[in-house]
């Protein structure tokens, strides 16, 4: 038995694995601008969203998890290997999907016929199955597709991956209304418990429903990196027809305010990520930030 955990604290262990493990990265351009400030964060299984102003460090970020940037400080662990040294046991654990990118081939097949291999768990008939719901064969000429097509290939392709990380740069950008459906129900489809998928979007109503963590960046800051469920048990987000007088933060919707509250009763509360950006965006930022983070009168 370890001395000091408590036979709880080791169930929570087991069941909530931090699959990616920051702790204190910076990261600073020649130039000398900082785009991640000494940030620290445990990331469960499951699929983050991931916001931020432009210009936080959001696709920075990203890039530190996916081995393609190397930390000027701390580190970024998946599985318990540090990303810096790209090992190959890893990277083919770990795929980023940027919000726009050319592949080496003319058509997504052949360029999953080549870089496939380097991925053991990519599944060829759920490949199919995702080329199928976008309306896609696969065999078009990439080049010549719009982006939006060209952006429902890539994604046929790097959902059927399989990779037990997969970091995801603006995925609905170009999509119609329609496909952005269809990506939502693709990714609940080809994500499993033990994936963590992070999502880095300005419009976090495509996949609002799909979320089980939220992670906020401002000016390179980590601010925010929670489950969803934690966020909800300790802040309410309603719409009332006047501001309540114990709102954290309130701004004019049509017809309705909309607040951030305290959860005083202890219930779970739908999160509207929208406002409680624009919440942790204003000077409401603290106290917001101080009650998310507050202990509970049990701990």
């Amino acid at each position: 038995m370890i001395s000091g955990i408590t036979p709880i604290l080791i169930y929570t262990l087991i069941i909530y694995p931090a699959m990616i493990t920051i702790d204190h990265l910076t990261y600073s351009y020649r130039h000398g601008f900082t785009a991640i400030s000494d940030a620290t964060a445990s990331i469960a299984p499951g699929i983050h969203l991931l916001l931020g102003e432009n210009g936080a460090g959001k696709t920075t970020l990203l890039r530190l998890i996916a081995g393609l940037l190397f930390p000027s400080a701390g580190s970024v662990e998946a599985d318990g290997c540090d990303m810096s040294r790209r090992c190959p046991s890893t990277l083919k654990k770990v795929f980023m999907l940027p919000d726009s990118m050319e592949i080496p081939a003319t058509t997504i097949r052949g360029f999953a016929g080549m870089h496939s291999r380097f991925y053991p768990t990519f599944s060829q008939e759920t490949f199919e199955e995702n080329l199928h719901d976008f309306r896609l064969t696969g065999h078009e000429n990439f080049n010549q597709l719009s982006l939006g097509l060209r952006h429902k290939s890539l994604l046929a392709y790097v959902l059927a991956l399989g990779v037990d990380v997969l970091l995801l740069d603006e995925p609905a950008n170009g999509l119609d209304i329609d496909s952005k459906k269809t990506l939502r129900n693709m990714l609940a489809r080809c994500t499993g418990p033990d994936q963590t998928v992070i999502v880095s979007t300005h419009t976090v109503s495509d996949l609002r429903e799909l979320y089980d963590g939220l992670i906020m960046l401002s000016r390179g800051r980590l601010l925010l990196a929670r489950p969803t469920w934690e966020i909800a048990e300790k802040i309410s987000c309603v719409a009332t027809p006047i501001p309540p007088a114990d709102a954290l933060f309130t701004e004019q919707g049509p017809g309705v305010f909309l607040s951030v509250t305290a959860n005083r009763g202890n219930e779970d509360s739908d999160l509207n990520y929208a406002l409680l950006y624009s919440a942790l965006m204003s000077g409401a930022r603290d106290a917001i930030l101080n009650q998310i983070n507050s202990q509970t009168s049990e701990s």
